[in-house]
């Protein structure tokens, strides 16, 4: 998955792809222009998940505010 572009993985994608990354670091079997590749490209994902649980919140926001005005018209509907 490291060579897929981050903006065309879902959330679960990119967050798969980001724990690979940490695990590969932590292993430290990297020379250090491989670690900074690999941290670099880890901030790639990592805006990814950011940017899609923003559009996440953005959505429940909207919906959490339409649902007292629905839940009233249903009660006054009955």
């Amino acid at each position: 998955m490291e060579n897929t572009n981050p903006e065309e993985l879902s959330f679960e994608e990119a967050l798969k792809a980001l724990e690979e990354i940490v695990d590969r670091l932590s292993n430290n079997a990297n020379n250090l222009d491989e670690m900074l590749k690999l941290y670099a490209r880890g901030v790639e994902y990592l805006k990814r998940c950011q940017a899609k649980l923003g559009e996440a919140e953005a959505r429940i926001k909207i919906l959490s505010e339409e649902l007292p005005g629905k839940i009233q018209e249903m009660s006054n509907g009955s």
